[in-house]
């Protein structure tokens, strides 16, 4: 991997990478990223597109659902998943404890704790997704199956069904 690649990578994020064997750009943006539609606006791509990284506590264990930027969550399709009790969406703290990361730039993969990782099937309707790299202004894209495969994710439908 090129150090202008990475250049704008977090170092936690830049060591993830290489660590993986993974060679992808980092984008870095001067206004925050943190939401589908802002990462959309800077990145110049389809809100489907954009990765978002999502942090369940499913009966009081931390989940990472995977989900593409213009579908909800349907929190009773990531329950019934594993087939938990209860499932909601974790406080701040949580995702900070969980992932080592703030809300809005939590990646895909190389957190703190391992977690469960339901990633919706319709991520992989793309060629290249982008997702977070550790910090609310900067992005990588990567192919989705390499994303998934990197996060240990489990490929299902999470997504929340047209009404």
């Amino acid at each position: 991997m090129s150090s202008q690649d990475t250049s704008d990578a977090h170092p936690r994020f830049a060591e993830a990478l290489r660590e993986l064997g993974l060679d992808v750009p980092v984008r870095r943006f001067p206004d925050a990223t943190r939401s589908a539609a802002q990462a959309t606006e800077a990145i110049g791509c389809d809100v489907s597109e954009i990765v978002k990284s999502l942090i369940f506590e499913a009966d009081g264990v931390p989940v990472l659902g995977l989900m593409d930027g213009s579908s909800r969550v349907d929190v009773e399709r990531v329950r019934a998943e594993p087939g938990a009790e209860s499932v909601e969406r974790a406080d701040a703290d949580l995702v900070r404890e969980t992932t080592g990361y703030a809300i809005g730039g939590v990646p895909p993969f190389r957190h703190r704790t391992r977690t469960r990782v339901p990633a919706d099937r319709g991520l992989l309707d793309h060629a290249m997704v982008w997702a977070a790299a550790c910090t609310p202004h900067a992005v990588f894209p990567l192919d989705p199956k390499t994303l998934i495969a990197h996060a240990g994710g489990t490929v299902v439908d999470v997504r929340e069904r047209p009404a």
